[in-house]
């Protein structure tokens, strides 16, 4: 099985699931449930970028999980720091990606491409032994405090995300904006699509990463203490 440092793979996770965040609301299928608030408060409040209200929400999302938790987490707050970059990703895909040619075939490209992308990068973040972003920190912290399945959190925090971005739309902008069948299809079934690639994943591939090696020594010195 080969090793891959966990750093390389969360920048390439950042990439990938901003790039895929921006692929789907290009297709026209609607935003993804994990941007889709942040959509929803750019739609009503455009003088901050989709990047910035990106972030801003996944603070709100750390914050919650300190309430959840009752103390701070220091690795909490580095996921924020991904979360950072992530929403300055979402910005400068959005540069190069609204140049692309529109049709209904390539809607339907940038659908698959958008999709298959957030569910590999999601399934990567969860396994790189690094921060990881907020919105998928999220779900995986929620379902190890509540001890529940993660795929079945998952999709109900996607839900929940959409039924707020129907409401704020609705209410502030008169129609519902952002949200279309894809959006649907994304929703209900990304939890299982990213357990799916984190099989295959699996199957080839383990992680290490500066956290898991300070880990590992730590662990390694208690026993030595133990011993003697």
């Amino acid at each position: 099985m080969k090793v891959i440092r966990g750093e390389l793979m969360l920048a390439l996770a950042v990439v990938m699931n901003s790039m895929g965040v921006v692929l789907l609301l290009h297709s026209g299928s609607g935003i993804s449930a994990i941007s889709s608030v942040p959509f929803s408060l750019n739609k009503i409040m455009p003088f901050l970028s989709l990047g910035t209200w990106t972030y801003i929400f996944q603070a709100f999302l750390i914050l919650l999980l300190f309430m959840m938790r009752k103390k701070i987490v220091i690795s909490y707050l580095l996921s924020f720091v991904v979360g950072f970059f992530f929403g300055i990703m979402t910005d400068i895909h959005t540069l190069w990606i609204y140049r692309l040619p529109l049709n209904i075939p390539l809607r339907i490209l940038y659908f698959a491409i958008g999709y298959a992308v957030i569910a590999f990068g999601i399934a990567i973040s969860n396994r790189c032994r690094m921060p990881l972003i907020p919105t998928d920190l999220f779900p995986r912290e929620s379902a190890v405090i509540t001890h529940s399945e993660y795929s079945k959190v998952k999709i109900m925090f996607d839900v929940i995300c959409l039924l707020i971005t129907a409401i704020l739309t609705l209410s502030f902008t008169g129609r519902i904006q952002g949200l279309g069948i894809g959006t649907v299809i994304a929703a209900c079934t990304t939890g299982y699509a990213v357990d799916l690639a984190g099989k295959r994943i699996d199957k080839h591939y383990t992680f290490t990463s500066i956290f898991s090696e300070m880990d590992e020594r730590k662990r390694t010195v208690q026993a030595h203490a133990m011993q003697q």
